[in-house]
């Protein structure tokens, strides 16, 4: 949905609420300058957020970029696919989830989403980042790379953008836990031709990446 449908179609259940945001936890972040960066410049640029719908993130992003932003929350489709018990049905579903046309968007915000899916799922969904994105376009992404030993609570983050080094993240509840950590060779597969700009292993067990996609190739001289 665009910028415009931000609130009018906000979902009854919408974590966006202040309640206990001033005791969620605060984390730095070292890709998502790099992010900005890779977008400042580029004319009306288009974001799309595959998170959950931020208002303060809105804001941060439509001021620091001037950009048009799209929000397309994919939870509610892993949360659906739950419900009715078709996740196999999903690496299909996520084909054709992105009405985008090709090469259309500058930036991707996919935050901690990958972790929700298994291989053949998040491989659709990156693939369609891929088909959509702008040569030159940037894709933010963050990946858990610890595979706990203990059942953890099924819980999503919402990553809410304090300034360009820090976050905040308020946890709401998922239908579906974190799946099992990539690996990074198995992620720049996903990915290909994307290339890795950035990439941080934080303390935390997060990996944090930039993927560019490359630009078209200059035309030989004649």
């Amino acid at each position: 949905m665009a910028f415009s449908d931000l609130f009018s179609r906000r979902r009854k259940d919408e974590p966006d609420a202040d309640t206990g945001a001033a005791k969620a936890p605060v984390h730095s972040t070292k890709v998502l300058a790099k992010f900005i960066v890779g977008l400042t410049g580029r004319p009306s640029p288009v974001l799309l957020d595959l998170g959950t719908v931020t208002g303060s993130n809105v804001t941060f992003f439509g001021e620091r970029l001037g950009c048009k932003i799209i929000v397309e929350d994919l939870s509610t489709d892993i949360d659906r696919a739950v419900r009715e018990r078709t996740l196999a049905e999903l690496p299909a579903h996520f084909t054709k989830r992105f009405s985008q046309e090709d090469a259309s968007v500058d930036g991707v915000l996919c935050w901690d989403l990958f972790d929700y899916l298994d291989k053949p799922a998040a491989s659709a969904v990156a693939s369609q980042i891929v088909r959509i994105l702008k040569p030159g376009g940037v894709v933010l992404a963050f990946f858990n790379t610890h595979e706990p030993k203990e059942p953890v609570p099924a819980v999503y983050t919402k990553h809410v953008v304090v300034d360009q080094t820090t976050l905040q993240y308020r946890s709401y509840p998922a239908a579906r836990g974190k799946q099992k950590p990539f690996q990074n060779r198995d992620i720049q597969r996903m990915f290909e031709p994307l290339r890795v700009a950035e990439q941080f292993l934080l303390q935390s067990h997060m990996r944090e990446m930039l993927l560019r996609k490359p630009d078209h190739a200059a035309p030989a001289d004649i």
